[in-house]
């Protein structure tokens, strides 16, 4: 049976990346999806490929830092299926700098980093995802429960180059869920969040409507060498975005339906696990 059969999930952020492979596979598990994206063209894009594949979604066009066009998402849900299982506050940005030694990233001295750009991180990253869950809480609490689902990042935990201030939005995250989980557990309303380590999109450090990749980071560098990925799993293929909405899958899903408070590092590899000190069995070609 399929594992989301019946379910109506809303997906922010759904025009590219990860949010867009998801809604594919939220859909083909028998969800009806409200594609959400600040880019109208892309969340039809992504309805199109959703209907191609036999689902069944809409979209929207709308911000998510904006409390009107969130309500106006929910009440899509409502109004096109019924009501509202699960909310998926996935869309984020980086902040201004990004890391400076991946594609899009630019060195910016921490004490240069511009207060109008910590607000924008700031309102989409934490304000989008407190909008998401607060709308969704009313139709949920009226049906009896729900999933609020959040993206936060390997950032909330572990540190980057010249990102702490998207850094500081993914810690908040963590904690908007952990309080979330114990403040509407009573409603039956479960909070959880997955944190992406490997496997996500390059639209992520690009600018806003660039062509949609629809690959990782790992897949578009080219050919996939397990011996010389600092990943300690050792795969044959490289992680993907669809190995990230797995995880979310099943956070959605009732498999997971005593799971609440959780931040799930998705697509982890070993890589939060180990020290940064670098060890000869780390070569490609360790020691005899």
């Amino acid at each position: 049976m399929p594992r989301l059969r019946d379910k109506v999930a809303v997906i922010t952020g759904a025009g590219s990346g990860l949010g867009r492979q998801a809604s594919r596979l939220f859909a083909a598990e028998g969800a009806r999806v409200v594609v959400m994206d600040i880019l109208g063209d892309r969340a039809e894009e992504t309805v199109k490929l959703v209907t191609d594949d036999g689902g069944v979604a809409v979209a929207v066009q709308a911000d998510t830092t904006q409390e009107d066009d969130v309500a106006r998402t929910v009440e899509t849900a409502l109004s096109e299926f019924g009501k509202l299982d699960i909310m998926w506050a996935n869309a984020g940005i980086v902040s201004r700098g990004g890391v400076p030694s991946v594609l899009g990233g630019e060195q910016l001295a921490f004490q240069d980093f511009p207060l109008a750009d910590f607000h924008k991180v700031m309102a989409v990253n934490l304000v989008g995802p407190f909008l998401c869950a607060k709308h969704a809480v009313p139709p949920m609490r009226a049906a009896g429960g729900g999933v609020i689902l959040m993206t936060s990042s390997a950032a909330s935990l572990a540190a980057y180059h010249s990102i702490s201030p998207y850094m500081a939005t993914k810690s908040g995250v963590n904690g908007l869920v952990r309080g979330l989980s114990l403040d509407l557990g009573k409603f039956g309303i479960r909070v959880n969040a997955i944190a992406p380590t490997h496997g996500m999109s390059p639209n992520f450090l690009m600018e806003q409507g660039s062509p949609v990749v629809g690959q990782s980071y790992e897949e578009v560098a080219g050919p996939w060498d397990p011996k010389i990925s600092p990943i300690p799993l050792k795969l044959n293929r490289p992680p993907s975005l669809l190995d990230n909405a797995h995880a979310a899958l099943f956070l959605v899903s009732d498999e997971s339906a005593y799971m609440s408070g959780v931040v799930l590092p998705a697509t982890d590899g070993g890589t939060l696990s180990r020290v940064a000190m670098q060890f000869p069995e780390d070569l490609p070609e360790p020691p005899a």
